[in-house]
């Protein structure tokens, strides 16, 4: 089963459409890219997978260990997720360590803390290099730090799928290709990605893309996007962006 299916999704705000019927998978394995133009949808459809939003049309199907409002007796059944970064979260008071734990939260019992919820957090800060890191506040450490903490924190949530809202905005060019190596690896070792992003050389990294166009939506492998005519115009906007910064 998908982890994730959408099926004619409709997405918007009080009961008015942002996109056309959105169909699309992400399984076991995929890295899948969305783009597209400011104003196209990708953060409403993020929040809607989140479940923060109410579809408009169609519907959501989650695969069984990943529905986010499905709770068990073990455990909180759910998914990672790493926000795009504000300036409120740059300056959030608490240490590394307070926040990769935080993401246990899911698998807690009780009003503490267990071993393996320690021993999970203490696991990923090492996956994602910092260790060193675990004592510090987070509001002193740089851009490309604080990302690999919230990373390792959605981590913490699970390993089987992440969604990623624009990670390596107001990232340097050295912390962006950090970040997308770590993803590389992550989805190597089994983790499935979904990320919203403006960063077009995402693309590159992605065996899926979805574009969302309010004319026409395109969603298929990487290889066919990069021979579509939604590819070109994306780039043509890209272009102009930058031209006006």
């Amino acid at each position: 089963m998908s982890y994730i299916s959408c099926k004619n999704l409709m997405v918007g705000y009080n009961g008015a459409s942002v996109t056309g019927a959105l169909n699309f998978e992400v399984n076991a394995g995929d890295y899948v890219c969305i783009v597209g133009m400011n104003g196209a949808g990708k953060s409403t459809l993020m929040k809607t997978l989140l479940m923060l939003l109410q579809p408009v049309g169609g519907e959501v199907t989650y695969g069984e260990d990943l529905n986010p409002a499905r709770k068990t007796r073990e455990r909180v059944l759910t998914i990672g997720y790493l926000p795009q970064m504000s300036e409120h979260q740059k300056d959030f008071p608490a240490t590394v360590w307070e926040i990769v734990l935080s993401g246990t939260m899911g698998r807690r019992r009780g009003l503490f803390y267990r071993k393996e919820q320690k021993a999970l957090a203490q696991h990923m800060l090492e996956e994602l290099g910092i260790v060193q890191l675990r004592n510090k506040s987070y509001r002193s450490l740089s851009g490309g730090q604080q990302q690999r903490v919230l990373l390792a924190r959605a981590l913490c949530a699970t390993e089987k799928l992440l969604l990623l809202d624009e990670p390596v905005t107001g990232l340097d060019p050295h912390a962006t290709k950090q970040l997308y190596q770590i993803l590389d690896r992550l989805h190597r070792n089994g983790t499935a990605i979904l990320m919203i992003t403006h960063d077009i050389k995402a693309i590159d990294h992605a065996s899926h893309v979805l574009h969302l166009d309010a004319k026409k939506l395109f969603f298929g492998t990487k290889t066919r996007y990069l021979e579509s005519k939604q590819w070109k115009i994306l780039k043509e906007w890209e272009r102009g962006e930058e031209n006006v910064c």
